[in-house]
């Protein structure tokens, strides 16, 4: 389980430009649950995703992952119970190294490492067998940098990847903005499969409403650093696109009459 309580986060903080990114965000992930977190550009949404990450560090607040504490903890320890998916297709992956060398040291995350071949004759035939399951015809390509692959091949091998030893949360960063349609659809199948098969528990950042009605059991909608509206369950399921739409208008025309108010409030005060 996905505890966050009371999160705030300021960038900087004291200047003309001051961000007020997250703001008193507090939020509980069931474990199992796949959860989409939808908003506009600067709604805290990718700030939310960071901060569990361990990206950065937040101002206050607490961030618990199955029982423990890990709000102080650096990302590379973090990285030891999470495994996440970038936007960039190419994050995440060492290019210059072999599509078989960087799946090796996935399977090697959050384990002692020594000094041994990496690549033994039963780790290359496991290799084998879990990469064919992506029916993308990689498994005799081992010995090719990832780097040479195309950005679809990437993010389903990223995926593969960050899931291959089953972690306590699975992050996935609009892992689909940088691809085709096409490319983008495949994708999320491979997620749907992988998230359902592993059981695991996710937390997803997406701009596309639609895939946020399609996936998981639960949307979240984030503005100006706050959670705005959170539903799960049978209100989930009934939520349509158009649905989001009229949330998201109906944010817009909010802040709109707020600042319609305040600048009344300025004029009037001087």
């Amino acid at each position: 389980m996905l505890e966050v309580s009371n999160l705030y986060k300021t960038f900087n903080a004291g200047t003309l430009n001051e961000v007020n990114a997250l703001q008193d965000v507090s939020l509980s992930i069931e474990d199992g649950s796949f959860v989409c977190v939808l908003g506009t550009n600067g709604s805290g949404k990718s700030t939310l995703l960071n901060a569990v990450a361990g990206t950065f560090l937040t101002d206050s607040g607490v961030i618990t992952l199955n029982g423990r504490n890990i709000t102080r903890w650096p990302e590379y320890k973090r990285a030891c119970q999470i495994g996440r998916v970038f936007q960039n297709p190419f994050s995440g992956t060492a290019p210059n190294m072999s599509i078989g060398e960087n799946l090796a040291l996935a399977a090697k995350r959050g384990k002692k490492r020594g000094l041994g071949w990496g690549l033994t004759a039963s780790v290359v035939r496991e290799l084998k067998d879990r990469v064919k399951a992506l029916n993308m015809g990689l498994e005799e390509r081992l010995d090719s940098p990832i780097g040479k692959l195309s950005g679809g091949q990437r993010q389903a091998l990223t995926l593969l990847m960050s899931s291959w030893i089953k972690p306590d949360l699975l992050l996935l960063d609009e892992h689909t903005a940088a691809l085709d349609p096409k490319t983008a659809g495949k994708v999320i199948e491979l997620t749907e499969k992988i998230v359902s098969e592993g059981k695991l528990t996710t937390l997803m950042v997406t701009h596309s409403m639609q895939q946020a009605v399609n996936l998981g059991d639960r949307i979240i909608m984030m503005h100006q650093g706050k959670i705005k509206f959170d539903f799960r369950g049978e209100e989930k399921k009934r939520l349509k696109v158009n649905d989001l739409l009229s949330l998201f208008d109906e944010l817009r025309r909010k802040d709109q009459i707020d600042t319609g108010v305040a600048e009344l409030l300025t004029i009037n005060y001087v």
